[in-house]
């Protein structure tokens, strides 16, 4: 039996995890603390570690991992922005990753934060407790023929186009890599700052990388139409968000929904109603009503939950039998 030290783990992450830990094969450790420097001795005598979006596998954290004799690091998430890779690939770790467990899921949240900032639901739902019936202020737009701007066209990407496409959407895409799919769904590819210039709605689905790393800053919001909406259900770190609170003040942008945030970690999948949140620039952010930010919930579905687990589960047994599981990070 292998022993693996599960971090930053969640009531959900320990339920699906021993769902389909058929035959007992693995004896999980489930940590609630984050692997960083001060938690990584809490890995000693595992055979492997698996972590989540917001562990910190640094270089310091990979070697005393290595010093414990632990070669194998599964995530059970798609994005490994929160590894130093060239450090891992040196010190000969294996780690996989969960590709693809629910493009749908993000989509459909994506689509839920249009829907919601476009047509106020936050604001009825409130409302309407009150006994407020009144419409005023509640006046919306229809999704229905705006140019939506689509940056990544990945599997989330992808499954968010076609559910725009089905609300009669026109739909432009950027990515360095087009996909032939896109283009027979009826999209069409264009040049970044094309896109920028024409999206009535922006949203983001690329991966956080030394090259996206604030792709949307300040001179490409000065691109965007005035008043466009700009949701973000990728990583927070594709986003200046100084220039994001400067562009709502100025009414550049109208409408903004964040799933992500570029200080996160700090923040997110944590409890923190009975506590005064330090960070100010968040906190800005939460003050604009016309803000929706969710807590990185956009992949929290069933289905999601069971892929993540089955991958999971599936990846350690190929890695520590010394076989490939196809979803390797190199």
């Amino acid at each position: 039996m292998f022993e693996i030290a599960v971090f930053s783990t969640k009531k959900y992450d320990i339920e699906y995890l021993n769902k389909f830990n058929v035959d007992n094969k693995f004896s999980f450790n489930f940590i609630e603390a984050k692997l960083c420097q001060e938690t990584v001795a809490l890995a000693k005598g595992a055979d492997a570690v698996c972590v989540f979006v917001n562990d910190n596998i640094n270089k310091k954290v990979l070697e005393t991992l290595s010093d414990f004799n632990i070669k194998t690091i599964a995530l059970r998430c798609a994005g490994f922005n929160n590894i130093d890779l060239p450090c891992a690939k040196s010190l000969g770790f294996t780690l996989c990753r969960v590709p693809e467990y629910s493009p749908e899921a993000v989509a459909e949240h994506t689509i839920g934060l249009m829907l919601t900032l476009s047509r106020k639901y936050h604001k009825a739902y409130n409302r309407v407790r009150e006994g407020n019936f009144a419409l005023d202020g509640l006046m919306g737009f229809n999704l229905h023929k705006k140019t939506v701007g689509i940056i990544g066209t990945g599997n989330i990407g992808k499954a968010t186009v076609r559910i725009l496409q089905g609300f009669g959407c026109h739909v432009l895409c950027y990515d360095p890599s087009p996909s032939e799919e896109i283009t027979q769904l009826g999209a069409n590819y264009v040049a970044l700052d094309e896109l920028l210039t024409n999206a009535d709605i922006v949203s983001l689905h690329c991966p956080l990388t030394p090259q996206t790393q604030h792709l949307i800053d300040e001179q490409a919001i000065a691109n965007m139409k005035n008043g466009v909406m700009l949701i973000n259900t990728s990583r927070g770190g594709l986003i200046d968000s100084h220039a994001l609170i400067n562009a709502l003040k100025t009414r550049k942008i109208s409408l903004l929904g964040l799933d992500v945030y570029e200080l996160e970690s700090e923040l997110f999948f944590e409890d923190l109603s009975n506590t005064i949140i330090q960070d100010d620039v968040f906190e800005r952010l939460l003050s604009f009503p016309n803000v929706v930010i969710t807590g990185h919930q956009g992949f929290f579905t069933q289905e999601a939950l069971e892929t993540i687990a089955q991958t999971t589960i599936s990846n350690l047994t190929c890695l520590l039998n010394g076989k490939s599981s196809g979803n390797e990070l190199y």
